[in-house]
């Protein structure tokens, strides 16, 4: 997350035995001395319609605040990261709810001592309306300094668990009944073996090895404590101490913990070679080789990003000869947040990357046959300008036009930072094609005063609250109020909701759906983890454009086979079950 002074390393290219990993601290990475951004085909125009998003926090009745604890004067690593959020409907009844991550201070006579702000799950109502739900669900407990959210049904019993990363702990929450007819969660991590005393930030689930039971990829980030915090000068003069570059510290080695059927948990990444190390902030699992199993991509900080291939339960790390450690100059970013989609149509997943001030944002593109390309320059990403530092981010159609658009928030990591400002504004780019070229322009100026407002912006997680179709943005911010915003951008067309059961509960992290049309298909694919410190709402979504009549839905299971059903109608979310013969219209 930091630009230091220079350092040149040189990476072999695609197809050349290139090691993901970087051993010792993480590296440094390349000033904003990058060629000027590539023309796009037409400018955006003046924009004069209304606003995209509205922001409804306050009328949702949503007060969370993320703090990191600054006002100690520690100067910590640990302050930089921030925390995330999660949408997902933990009781079932058709509406996702939002739970937020606290994060956490520093107490004690010296300061020392690391202590978690509380974290908040908040119950939809339904009509944009929340109540906060912490107590009620069990989750009013002593927190310790937290960051990450991620969730999925480990146990298989129909209802989504979750699991919280942050300093020194994970937790697994179960999901169960508390005897009055509502939903509590209960730590049971340390009873399944699912503990983890390092640093954890990001953390994804899929089923890794086919048994049905979902696997759990968690981040760690590097060796910083109190007895390693070394006082760092500040970027620019008369600033004598600022926060540390991730560079003063070694990096860790993430965690893989195999879920041996909901009843245990242990880590397994030495089984599949994790023996280097990454500065870990971002991780999205999804099938990115077509083969209808999950793989795994992670962001790391000032290091190769990792690529890991799933060979039949065995994951094998293909970072630098797919094409997808490095930037399209050969060198390693500092990276944040991840997503993938298929944004030009081909049916393969590209890959999405937010990055460090004075770097673009990475968009490989998935070549086939396990070689991406570096496309961000020749896409328009780099219209957006070097001053940003990119984190939370998602794929999403929000105009309903069947090409899905990015959205990133951002945000500095340095309190006085040299060449750019702590509070950045978030940016949208819609996904546009010209005279048969597909680029992403930025329009961030219809997304309403939300995005012309700067702020110090993390998590990103992404979801449709309140059922009409268009996917909403809930954003946290460190030390600053959580934002939820609603989607009311115009729309061109229809949509279509696809809430995906797989047989007995099983996980089905890397499968792909696709919609069939008269002349055209749109596909979409089940991602574990995915955004920073962040979870979406699982429901798959398309807007369909004015492609015409849904011709059929086609689920390519994870593990399994592929199941069609026809009679699909859009403007309504479909349950669609593994085995079963007819959809299910939810609304």
């Amino acid at each position: 997350m930091y630009a230091p002074t220079p350092v040149l390393r040189f990476v072999a290219l695609a197809g050349a035995v290139a090691v993901a990993f970087v051993l010792g601290a993480c590296g440094p990475r390349a000033q904003e001395s990058r060629p000027a951004a590539e023309p796009t085909p037409a400018e955006e125009p003046q924009y004069n319609g209304p606003a995209w998003f509205k922001d409804v926090t306050a009328a949702a009745g949503i007060r969370a605040t993320c703090r990191n604890g600054e006002e100690a004067d520690q100067f910590t690593i640990l302050e930089s990261l921030g925390a995330g959020a999660a949408v997902f409907d933990y009781d079932r009844d058709g509406r996702p709810d939002i739970f937020i991550v606290g994060g956490g201070y520093f107490d004690g006579p010296t300061k020392t001592d690391l202590k978690g702000h509380p974290c908040k799950l908040y119950r939809n109502l339904g009509n944009f309306t929340f109540e906060d739900a912490t107590a009620a669900a069990g989750l009013e407990l002593p927190w310790w300094y937290t960051h990450g959210a991620a969730v999925a049904d480990y146990d298989r019993d129909g209802f989504p668990d979750l699991v919280v990363t942050g300093y020194g702990r994970i937790e697994l929450f179960h999901n169960e009944p508390d005897g009055k007819g509502g939903r509590k969660f209960t730590p049971v991590g340390e009873r399944l073996g699912l503990r983890d005393s390092s640093w954890s930030t990001s953390a994804g689930w899929g089923d890794i090895d086919g048994d049905g039971f979902p696997d759990l990829y968690v981040c760690r980030y590097v060796d910083w404590s109190f007895a390693n915090n070394p006082p760092c000068p500040g970027q620019i003069p008369g600033v004598p101490r600022d926060v540390c570059a991730p560079q003063k510290f070694k990096p860790l080695v993430h965690a893989l913990f195999k879920n041996e059927k909901g009843q245990r948990f242990r880590d397994a990444a030495a089984e599949h070679g994790f023996t280097a190390t990454g500065c870990g902030l971002g991780v999205v699992l999804a099938d990115l080789n077509g083969d209808g199993t999950p793989d795994v991509y992670v962001a790391n900080d000032a290091s190769n990003n990792f690529l890991f291939f799933n060979r039949g339960g065995k994951l094998e790390e293909k970072g630098g000869p797919s094409g997808t450690a490095v930037d399209d100059t050969g060198r390693y970013n500092g990276s944040m947040g991840a997503d993938v989609a298929d944004y030009d149509h081909t049916g393969r997943a590209s890959i999405w990357v937010t990055n460090y001030q004075g770097e673009l944002h990475a968009l490989y593109h998935n070549l086939g046959g396990e070689v991406f390309d570096h496309r961000s320059r020749a896409l328009g990403v780099a219209k957006v300008g070097l001053h940003r530092v990119g984190f939370g981010t998602a794929f999403v159609d929000f105009d309903h036009d069947g090409s899905e658009d990015v959205v990133l928030v951002n945000g500095h990591v340095i309190r006085r930072p040299a060449g750019s400002a702590l509070k950045q504004s978030p940016v949208l780019f819609q996904n546009a094609e010209s005279e048969g070229r597909r680029w992403f322009r930025d329009i961030s100026e219809r997304g309403g005063a939300y995005f012309r407002t700067p702020a110090v912006a993390r998590g990103l997680a992404v979801g449709d609250l309140d059922g009409d179709g268009k996917p909403d943005l809930v954003v946290t911010h460190t030390n600053g109020p959580v934002a939820v915003l609603r989607n009311e951008a115009p729309t061109t067309g229809p949509w279509l909701g696809v809430r995906l059961v797989g047989r007995d509960n099983r996980d089905i992290v890397g499968s792909t759906v696709t919609v069939e049309f008269e002349n055209r298909k749109l596909t979409r694919f089940v991602k574990g983890g995915g955004s920073y410190l962040s979870a979406h709402d699982p429901r798959v979504h398309f807007g369909l454009g004015t492609l015409g009549p849904v011709k059929r839905v086609t689920v390519r299971w994870s593990w399994g086979g592929t199941q069609s059903w026809e009679a699909v109608e859009p403007g309504a979310y479909w349950e669609l079950t593994e085995g079963q013969p007819a959809a299910k219209r939810l609304n």
